[in-house]
């Protein structure tokens, strides 16, 4: 009798890893990461699993500017953040194109299981 209470506590066991992968993260970008872009007006993030949109946040950040070696951080305020119907794609709508530096898409939103998720696409602008 101890022997299938031991195997159902296994597989409960193995089964935690699965509440792990409740955890969102983002599988592409415009502009994509690592990429140049000219004067984009919009900057998209698509997640792989549906986003609780009251938890969602971002912010771009330009991080370097051409021709100012000590160039802090700015953040970017004239946008609006927009979902695709299924929650899986955040827009940031733009009210003017970006100028030309380096940004970051800092995002934010929390998983399925209350933990915090995090992550950054950086990005340059020509």
């Amino acid at each position: 009798m101890r022997v299938p209470a031991l195997l159902a506590a296994f597989a409960i066991g193995l089964a935690v890893p699965a509440a792990v992968s409740a955890h969102v993260s983002v599988t592409a970008a415009t502009p994509a990461a690592g990429s140049t872009a000219k004067a984009p007006k919009a900057i998209t993030l698509a997640f792989d699993k549906p986003v609780d949109q009251a938890s969602a946040a971002a912010s771009i950040v330009m991080t370097a500017m051409p021709g100012m070696a000590n160039h802090g951080e700015m953040v970017i305020r004239n946008f609006t953040t927009g979902w695709s119907p299924d929650r899986q794609t955040m827009t940031l709508s733009l009210k003017k194109p970006l100028s030309a530096g380096t940004y970051e898409v800092r995002w934010q939103t929390t998983a399925t299981d209350g933990h915090l998720i995090t992550g950054v696409v950086s990005f340059d602008v020509a």
